[in-house]
């Protein structure tokens, strides 16, 4: 079988293997000589980080001179946001990988980024929902408000998960206001709920309810109390909406998976993890303060699922040691270099244009310098 092949007419082998060495050294300088590029809103990720870290440093401290030993077994990293197994105050279940996966301080930077991309400017009005379960998350989502300069109309639920914010004596309430008697935030929850089953606190005792009281009134925090889920839902909806007034909420930012705010277990699963620009696809929605604001086109970042979270931005799944600010390509990612690469493109269209001419003028010369019966060239090459 005779082969088949094409290259172009009357250029040597030589010229073609010249284009193709030039065409290769380009490749390999550009693949071998990466750079390292910081990220849109570095210096405001960056600083979200550092402040989220201090106020976790804060609140660590708090909580050690209120006589709270951290277990070395549970929180290997010493974070002091990593809470106990079931006290009066508990909630639900909850996993201890994922709270210790909360606990980088970077997220603070992740949350900057899905805010930027929402296009929130400063000075805008932002709705948020947290629980005490997250408490490390709630900390990045106020260091990522303080930071950017946004107005927040926060509604909390005070009960906690397992290994939340579930001490009796210091809960998410007090922590917050931790955070802003020490000048890091200058805002805190405008009304609270007590959480958990269907934001009612069913199943917690009734000293367990006494002790979420106690932390509203003792940190002047309004009660919302619902009387339903529907009517948690309703009411955080309309406090929303009476505290932002006439400036328009341009975000809804959910951390945790607090039962009004996500909609139940199922709710929680229907929005993907981080920004969500538009309503989910689907039937049977469940009834949530991120649906009714989705439906309103309101971007919605919801805080949850924290392990596609950290897979998305790079970030280690339950470290056992203090994570480093800064660490994450939502910081610094490497990249090509793109004026590598223009110069490696033009010197391959050089070395064409060079070679190609070259050679093709060496093959006229010789073939007139044959007509005119004169000794041909030697090749030049």
């Amino acid at each position: 079988m005779k082969k088949v092949y094409w290259r172009p007419p009357n250029v040597s082998r030589t010229a073609l293997a010249l284009v193709t060495v030039v065409a290769l050294v380009a490749h390999l300088a550009v693949e071998l000589m990466p750079v390292r590029r910081k990220q849109r809103y570095y210096r405001e990720k960056i600083t979200a980080a550092r402040l989220a870290r201090d106020a976790m440093n804060a609140i660590k401290a708090e909580r050690l001179s209120r006589g709270h030993k951290i277990d070395p077994e549970v929180d290997p990293a010493s974070t002091g946001m990593i809470g106990k197994s079931v006290t009066e105050v508990t909630s639900n279940t909850g996993y201890l990988t994922a709270k210790l996966t909360s606990t980088n301080p970077n997220f603070a930077a992740a949350t900057v980024d899905m805010l930027e991309r929402a296009g929130i400017a400063r000075g805008e009005v932002v709705a948020v929902g947290v629980s005490g379960s997250f408490p490390a998350l709630n900390v990045s989502t106020y260091a990522a408000i303080q930071v950017l300069g946004l107005v927040p109309i926060i509604i909390a639920s005070i009960s906690s998960s397992e290994w939340g914010a579930n001490l009796n004596d210091y809960l998410w309430l007090d922590m917050e206001q931790t955070m802003r008697a020490q000048g890091m935030v200058s805002f805190s929850s405008h009304a609270a709920s007590y959480g958990g089953i269907d934001d009612l606190g069913i199943g917690i005792t009734k000293n367990g309810r006494a002790l979420l009281d106690a932390a509203r009134m003792r940190n002047k925090v309004s009660d919302l109390s619902p009387t339903s889920l529907a009517d948690a839902i309703d009411k955080r909806m309309a406090l929303y909406e009476e505290l932002a007034g006439d400036r328009a909420i341009k975000a809804y930012i959910n951390v945790g998976g607090g039962s009004a705010s996500v909609g139940t277990h199922v709710g929680k699963k229907q929005f993907k993890p981080g920004l969500n620009r538009s309503l989910p696809m689907g039937v049977g929605m469940a009834d949530s303060v991120m649906l009714r604001f989705s439906k309103r086109d309101v971007p919605v970042i919801h805080l949850s699922r924290v392990k596609l979270l950290a897979q998305r931005y790079r970030m280690p799944y339950a470290p056992k040691q203090l994570v480093r600010i800064g660490q994450g390509e939502m910081f610094v990612k490497t990249e090509y270099n793109r004026w590598l690469a223009l110069i490696g493109l033009i010197a391959i269209f050089t070395a064409m244009f060079a070679f190609l001419r070259w050679n093709i003028g060496s093959r006229l010369l010789t073939t007139a310098r044959a007509r005119e019966g004169a000794k041909p060239l030697e090749p030049m090459v």
